[in-house]
């Protein structure tokens, strides 16, 4: 879910992409399976921290060793910290299985990396929100390329005792960021460029945006000015939510995006509030993808419907701190898991713009102009950030 970028991160995440323009034209990622076979007895995987806990970190926490005992895959699994990092990480063949994020679904599809999957061979996807399937983020071509995990929205978080009155817009963070000049808190991915794209869709409607995904190269280059403008207010660019709590906690950021998680574990003295601003918000559903190269398929597969079952599927996001992907997951949740997290809400989910990975083929349908690409949005990252 969390995508940081160093430079040397970001540069190998674009030579990736430089083969998106299309998408469609080279997204086969491998043959799709059409029976299983014999599990194979381990599996690798990769993902966010915190994807698949074997009570190693918290003994309390442990859904993988269920996940063993049932189907005699043993896991290994290694965490990873940028989205360009597991990319990366990912075309070594090392691994089964990724989650990925939506800044990276495009790309592994687009480079072959995965596969399409047959979902009759994991019939817990039939009880995933059906607003989590065939989106641009898991879908080409009509093929299924990942199964959801959960999912969640970019929030605006602020300090009642020092925002006021209380935010309603991102404007606070844009074109009413100086009066909070230094505390100012914002995301440190090129995909923030979005929340930008966002905002300007419903302040700049003459810009044309339709998709904060979308964006050809004076959209593109709108986005980026307000950003720059943005820059001279921050005191902060983070990608550890740890350390965004702490920076909530100190007071050394007022206002800024967020996640639930960190609102939920932010003490109640540092008296904050997270909303989802009128305009909606950015937000993630990541996808569990099996490579075109598994040395185990069928155990991979035998995961990603494991996953998706609702005890496991409960255990797995309230953990991590966003929301189920199956509603079936509420009944073994902590009391209010489900409400925090806003699971099947369909008012907020209709308001969350899923990371998506910026493609020349425009996402929004237009074909008369070429959209800018994640390289693109990496190169004009670096240049926000000086």
């Amino acid at each position: 879910m969390r995508i940081t970028a160093t430079a040397k991160l970001l540069a190998l995440g674009t030579a990736a992409v430089l083969s998106l323009s299309g998408c469609a034209s080279s997204s086969n990622g491998g043959q799709m399976l059409q029976s299983l076979g014999d599990n194979e007895k381990t599996v690798s995987l990769l993902g966010w921290p915190g994807y698949a806990e074997d009570g190693s970190t918290d003994p309390a926490y442990d859904w993988v060793t269920p996940f063993e005992t049932e189907t005699g895959c043993n896991v290994t699994f290694k965490p990873y910290g940028t989205s360009d990092e597991a990319i990366t990480l990912f075309k070594t063949g090392d691994y089964d299985a990724i989650a990925a994020s939506g800044d990276a679904t495009l790309r592994l599809i687009a480079a072959g990396d995965v596969q399409p999957l047959n979902t009759a061979l994991i019939p817990n996807y039939a009880g995933v929100y059906e607003f989590l399937k065939n989106r641009d983020f898991n879908t080409v071509d009509g093929k299924t390329y990942g199964v959801p995990h959960g999912y969640g929205a970019n929030l605006l978080m602020y300090n009642t005792k020092v925002v006021t009155p209380a935010p309603t817009s991102w404007s606070v963070v844009f074109d009413g960021a100086s009066k909070y000049k230094g505390k100012v808190t914002a995301y440190d991915s090129p995909i923030y460029i979005a929340d930008a794209a966002l905002y300007l869709m419903k302040h700049n409607p003459d810009l044309g945006i339709t998709n904060p995904y979308a964006l050809d190269e004076t959209q593109l280059a709108a986005a980026v000015e307000l950003l720059k403008a943005q820059k001279e207010n921050v005191g902060e660019y983070w990608s550890d939510y740890l350390k965004s709590i702490q920076s909530f906690t100190t007071g050394d950021s007022v206002v800024g995006t967020t996640w639930q998680v960190i609102k939920n574990y932010t003490p109640a003295e540092a008296n904050v509030e997270a909303i989802l601003p009128t305009e909606g918000a950015t937000g993630w559903s990541d996808s569990w993808m099996i490579s075109s190269k598994a040395k185990s398929p069928n155990c991979a597969y035998a995961w990603l419907n494991y996953i998706d079952s609702p005890k496991a599927n409960a255990a797995a996001t309230e953990y991590f701190g966003e929301a189920p992907a199956t509603p079936d997951a509420c009944q073994y949740g902590s009391p209010g898991f489900c409400e925090t997290y806003k699971a099947g809400d369909t008012e907020f989910e209709k308001q969350i713009w899923y990371w998506t990975t910026p493609i020349e083929k425009c996402l929004d349908g237009r074909t008369d102009v070429k959209c800018t690409d994640y390289a693109a949005w990496t190169q004009a990252w670096l240049e926000i950030k000086g």
